[in-house]
Order: C-alpha cells, then structure tokens, then sequence
C-alpha cells in the first residue's frame, strides 16, 4: 500500500495533474452552487474535455474534482435561499436555511465547509485504508438487502418531523411513495398514472419537486408573509465564526457520520442522498431530548450531519466503481462510462494492471478537499450576502433560479407547469403545518424500494426471502428500532413529567 500512496503521490503533485484537481474542484463548486445544474449534468458535459486529455489519471481526477467539488458547493443554495438542487444536499436545507433566516448565514456556510472537508478527507483516508477489503463486503448485498436498506431510509421519517407532527409526516411520506409511481417502472415499460400526458412517461423529476417542495414556496412565502424577511434578521450578515463550543459539540457528530457515510456510499446504489438523510436521522434521535427540539429549527448539529454523511458517501462510492466496476449513482455511472471511453477498465484488475490511476485519483481527493476550503471559506462573507438582497429582488432571484433549474432538469417547459402546480400545492401545506422533507424522501426513496422489492420477488420466489437473509432481516430490525426507539423516549419522558399520584 505504502508503494501504491507514493506512486500516487508522485502522479497527483504534477503541475499538469494539480491544475485539473484546482479546475475540476472550480467548476465543481460553481456548479453546485446553482439549483438544477448537479454534478451529473455537468460530468456528462465536461466528458468530451476529459477524453481530449488523453491521460486517463488527469481525466479522472479532473471528473472526480468536478464531482466531489459540486456535492461540496452544492450546501450554497440550500442554506441560501432553500433551493437544493441536488439531491444530496436536501437535507443540508432543513437546519442550513433556518440559519441563514436568523442572521446566521456565514456560521452555516462556515460549518458546512468545515463538515463537508472533514467528511471528504477522512472518506479519502478509509478509501485509501479499506477499498481492495470493503469492495468484497459491497458484493454481500444483493437486491433484497437494498430494498431493506431503503426501508431503513423511510424508517427515520420521524426525525423530519416536528413535535407531534408524525402522523402528518407518515402521510406526506406516503405521498411521495404515489408521485415515485408515476411513469414506467423498471420492471415494466407500461406507463402507470400518466393519464395520457406524454411527458409524464418519464416520471416526475426530482429538480422540479425539490424546487416546489422548497425554492418556490420560500418565495411565496416571503409574498404572503413579509414580516418573515422583515424580522428574522436574514440581511443582517454576522457570526461568521464558529466558537469553541460549537465545535466541540459537532466534532463527534462530523466523525460518526463520516464513517457512516462513507459505509453507506460503498454499497453501489445507497449514494449520498441516502447517506445524507440517515445522518441526520440517527443525529436527531440521539440527541438529548433538548438539542432535538432545536432539529429542523436551525441546529448545528442538523446541519453537520448531512454535509459530512455526503461528502464521504461521494468518496465512498469510488469503492465499488474502481474496485469492481459498478456505479453506485447516476454520477458515478456517468464516470464510468468515461473511464471506458478512456479505454480504463475498472474492476479487480485495475489495481493490479494500472495502480497509478486508482492510487493517483485517491491522493488528489484529499488535495482537492484542501483546495475546496480553502477556495470557500475566503468567500463566505461575500456568498452570505446574497441574504442582504432586499426582498423585492430576492424573490424575483429566487424565482428565475427555480424556474430555470427545472427547465434545465428536463429541458420540458411542461415541467415548468408541473413545478407551479406542485409548488402552489407546497405552499398550502406548508401553511397547514405538513412538513414538506419527507414528500421528498418518500419520492427519492420510492422508486429504489419498489424496483429492489419487484426484483427479489423475482429471485427469491416470494415474500420469504426476508426470511431468508439474515442481512435483509437485521436491517428490517434496525428500522422498526428506529421507529419504536423516539416513541418510547417520548413516551417514557411524558410519564417521567406526569405528577405523581396521577
């Protein structure tokens, strides 16, 4: 190993090969920083320029910069103005954005940069340490253990909650489940619930339900209510500093949920987005009663939890893809793709017949998480003033931002109708106190539980194969404890208060 990290070494500090982690950490961050262009889009755009390179190890690194530098730049819109446009960083949205609308913008900004550096670069450390042992662990889960998996997802519901809001959660969740149904299935090429409108055939894209779940009811929130812009203290730009305090209190939650992270982002097919919403879950259930109330209300913590659980899923899912040859996400489907348009074929091999190429594209993650903080952090006190906007041009900015990152999603203008239909439904419900995350998660999450569960049907013969794996079993327990687990805190707390001889 010690051979392979200076071959490594040797190959990521040319000039040639630094300038592309620099470049692809840029555009990377600038991407992400805008709703609706994902690294996936620009990774597939920046393909023709890697492959023009000619050296696979300076085209892979310039891909895994652009990738890892846009989940980290993509935490900008969410704390911002509440328009995640990636799927990773959704949950960076439920504690980031309060931040910012209490005056706290640049302490949000600070913390994710700070969570997102530390779960990139001790992602990279595990890969380096655990990738020829852990790709053989990924190839333990078949289908059956993924639809367990997703189900573990869905389980943690109740953190996305509010107080006593469960019910309203479950029922917005299942809503979500319904609108991941329409189009064709994976199984099937029969289109389902499209009532005869072709451009549903597809399905609903994520782009256009994040931006209405979140981007346009924030904007006709603001219309509705300004006293939320007037009073909260989002133009005021102060705090950029985290104390000592504060960074002792998410030091521990930025080390677990990068290792958790990072062991989710290797399974082919978990990803960040799963990554990032278990993080907050088990964050917010094992908090002290106290600190859970402040989850989803601007919680520091709320807030590490996701942006650390990405970074290293990010990282993580270059296990599977170098060490065995398979995506675990759309993006790092895209990446492979390039690689054998590179003529590079991942798998076993690839650390025996080309070391140089895995070993170099794993020295230049930590060089590029060193590049990425030290490119945003210098820039938090200029990004943080977007919130010094008066509201009168922030809500047109918000506005041409959703708009566009729908329209570029799908380039569909029906999908800009689907997003004003979707977001004057969000809006009601967010003024009927439903809360609006676990919509998204049920949707992000439906699909991948649905197609996991049609396939080990198949396989299996029937419903006995949870039966049958002690994996998919174990993991069906840890989600039923995480649905049990809070009510009976809850519930031991309230008879903990009630006076006695009640």
């Amino acid at each position: 190993m010690l051979e392979g990290i200076l071959m490594g070494l040797n190959t990521a500090i040319s000039p040639g090969n630094l300038l592309m982690v620099i470049g692809g950490c840029l555009i990377g961050t600038f991407i992400g920083m805008l709703p609706g262009l994902g690294p996936m889009s620009i990774i597939a755009i920046m393909i023709p320029v890697a492959i023009s390179i000619g050296d696979p190890s300076a085209a892979l690194i310039l891909l895994a910069g652009v990738y890892y530098g846009a989940i980290f730049g993509g935490s900008t819109s969410s704390i911002l103005i509440n328009a995640p446009g990636v799927a990773s960083t959704v949950a960076t949205s439920f504690d980031g954005y309060p931040l910012a609308r209490q005056g706290k913008a640049g302490k949000a900004l600070t913390v994710a940069a700070i969570a997102s550096f530390c779960g990139g670069t001790i992602g990279a450390v595990l890969l380096m340490i655990f990738a020829p042992s852990l790709a053989s662990v990924a190839l333990l889960f078949h289908s059956a253990e993924y639809f367990a998996l997703m189900v573990v997802g869905l389980s943690a519901i109740a953190a996305f909650a509010g107080s006593g809001n469960v019910g309203k959660a479950l029922l917005m969740t299942l809503l979500g489940l319904i609108l991941s149904t329409v189009g064709e299935g994976a199984l099937f090429n029969a289109p389902r619930f499209t009532m005869g409108i072709l451009d549903l055939q597809s399905g609903i894209g994520f782009i256009t339900l994040a931006m209405a779940m979140f981007a346009l009811p924030e904007a006709m929130y603001l219309v509705l209510d300004p006293r939320r812009s007037d009073n909260d203290g989002g133009g005021e730009i102060k705090d950029l500093r985290i104390t000592r305090a504060e960074a002792r209190s998410i030091a521990p939650v930025i080390g677990r949920q990068s290792i958790q992270g990072f062991l989710i982002g290797v399974l082919p097919g978990a990803g960040a987005t799963i990554a990032s919403f278990l993080g907050y879950a088990v964050e917010r259930n094992i908090a002290p009663k106290a600190e859970q109330e402040e989850f989803g209300k601007g919680s520091l913590k709320g807030l590490a939890a996701p942006e650390s659980a990405n970074n290293a899923a990010a990282t993580g899912s270059f296990v599977p893809l170098l060490t065995l040859g398979i995506p675990g996400s759309g993006t790092t489907a895209i990446l492979l793709g390039a690689l054998i348009a590179l003529n590079v074929t991942p798998g076993p091999r690839l650390l025996v017949d080309e070391p140089q190429i895995f070993w170099s594209v794993i020295i230049s993650m930590y060089i590029g998480n060193v590049v990425l903080l030290v490119l945003n952090l210098p820039l938090i006190p200029y990004i943080a003033k977007v919130l010094a906007v008066p509201r009168t041009f922030l809500i047109p900015f918000i506005l041409f931002f959703t708009l566009m990152g729908a329209y570029i999603g799908q380039n569909n203008a029906t999908e800009l109708l689907m997003l004003v239909g979707f977001g004057i439904c969000a809006t009601i419900l967010r003024f009927a106190n439903y809360p609006l995350a676990p919509l998204l998660i049920g949707f992000i999450l439906g699909q991948m539980l649905e197609d996991n569960f049609s396939r080990s049907m198949q396989l299996e013969g029937g419903i006995g194969f949870i039966l049958e794996r002690p994996m998919t079993m174990g993991l069906l327990a840890f989600a039923v404890l995480l649905v049990v687990l809070p009510a009976w805190r809850s519930r031991r707390q309230r008879a903990g208060e009630m006076p006695e001889g009640d």
